[in-house]
């Protein structure tokens, strides 16, 4: 039987006695009942964007990252384009909605914050997790109270039928999803009719194009790891939250006391190479806003989590070691992104010597999602440095309170 438990622990962030008490509670139960060997790596991450936008960002997807269009999914109210890179590493499934008045559960998550409401229809929704036994996986997971959407609201919501999908979560606002899938068969999502839209394709390959043409084809390896930002009151329960939902366990917390808050970080238990199956690392401030006044001291990320919600705030890539064109590579691919006119907010921190390099892309417009490019050297181990965590967290928060500052003088 595996053990959840038995994976060492790393950071510095102190966490309460409840969560001490009951993680080893909830990762022990859901060893012993299967779950954890049930659940296998992320197979699909869903994410929806405005009428009108897929193919500008599916340009700028198969620009930044290696991911490949695919195909589309068409349905009566939502085209669902499909992202791949291969079978080891997940999906991305880009959804839009033909009508940009249809209202639904997932917008309503956003139209009650100031700036999230300015896009209701562009947030990340959540991850498809492949399992080997779904029934069982279902039946497990009810008797836990998790709560899924039934059959009729699956096919009402137009998503794909032959997943099971839990209802969003209270403290992340994110889905999570499983399907049963043996290893090594094909993935196949049961929506709608499966077509090659022109639009998409014109705008995925003068994307490749271009990757190709700047250098940046073999540098660009799949998602290093997922940060969610959530409020600080719901960082130890999002987390326990997650682990009762995954085959995930806890890798530990590190306290960011510059930025006022902390980064926690969980990883798959089946698969220690992050580029099986990403990290999921959640972000929460240490103190609730109106603290702030008392402390002194900067909130980026509750203030993320009170202008869009709660929600997924990047998508990290991975680079892997070595140099290109007597530049490392890390720096090479940004570069030559800047070149071509992507923004970045930051230059890019860290350095060999330390053990990783990192960068924040300016958030995009399709999607509000910021992509992270990291890379490790020399084999380093650890997951991040907290001096670039610091960084990036500044910097991400100077751009996010410059957008606050438009939303309110547009009224």
């Amino acid at each position: 039987m595996l053990s959840s438990m038995s994976f060492p622990r790393y950071g510095d962030k102190e966490n309460s006695d409840f969560f001490e008490r009951w993680l080893p509670r909830i990762l022990e139960d859901r060893d012993r009942e299967g779950l954890t060997e049930n659940i296998r790596r992320i197979d699909a991450l869903m994410l929806t964007v405005e009428p009108g936008h897929s193919a500008a960002y599916v340009h700028e997807l198969c620009l930044m990252t290696p991911y490949d269009y695919q195909s589309t999914l068409e349905s009566e109210q939502h085209s669902t384009h499909i992202l791949r890179i291969d079978q080891n590493a997940p999906d991305l499934l880009v959804r839009e909605v033909k009508d940009p008045e249809l209202r639904g559960i997932f917008r309503s998550l956003n139209e009650v914050y100031p700036i999230g409401a300015k896009r209701p229809n562009s947030r990340y929704m959540g991850e498809v997790f492949q399992v080997e036994d779904l029934d069982s996986l279902v039946a497990t997971q009810k008797a836990r109270e998790v709560r899924f959407f039934n059959a009729d609201q699956i096919r009402q919501l137009e998503l794909p039928t032959n997943m099971a999908i839990v209802k969003p979560s209270p403290y992340t606002h994110n889905i999570v999803a499983y399907w049963e899938r043996p290893e090594g068969s094909e993935r196949r999502y049961a929506l709608g009719k499966a077509v090659v839209r022109p639009d998409m394709e014109h705008a995925y390959l003068k994307a490749k194009e271009q990757r190709e043409a700047l250098g940046i084809q073999r540098l660009l390896l799949p998602i290093d790891h997922l940060a969610t930002r959530i409020y600080s009151q719901n960082r130890e329960v999002a987390i326990l939250e997650y682990l009762t939902l995954s085959s995930y366990y806890y890798w530990g917390s590190y306290d960011i006391p510059d930025q006022n808050s902390s980064t926690n970080v969980t990883k798959s238990v089946h698969y220690e190479d992050v580029l099986r199956s990403p990290a999921k690392v959640f972000t929460a401030a240490n103190h609730p806003y109106f603290c702030n006044h008392l402390i002194g001291k900067p909130s980026p990320t509750e203030s993320f989590a009170r202008n869009f919600g709660p929600r997924l705030h990047h998508i990290a890539v991975a680079i892997p070691d070595g140099r290109t064109a007597d530049q490392l590579n890390i720096d090479y691919v940004v570069n030559s992104l800047r070149e071509s006119g992507q923004k970045f907010l930051l230059e890019v921190i860290g350095s060999e010597r330390e053990g990783l390099k990192q960068i924040f892309s300016s958030a995009s417009e399709h999607s509000s999602l910021i992509i992270e490019y990291v890379q490790r050297f020399h084999g380093f181990q650890g997951f991040f440095a907290k001096e670039n965590v610091a960084d990036l967290t500044a910097a991400a928060g100077a751009d996010e309170t410059l957008r606050s500052l438009e939303t309110e003088s547009r009224g």
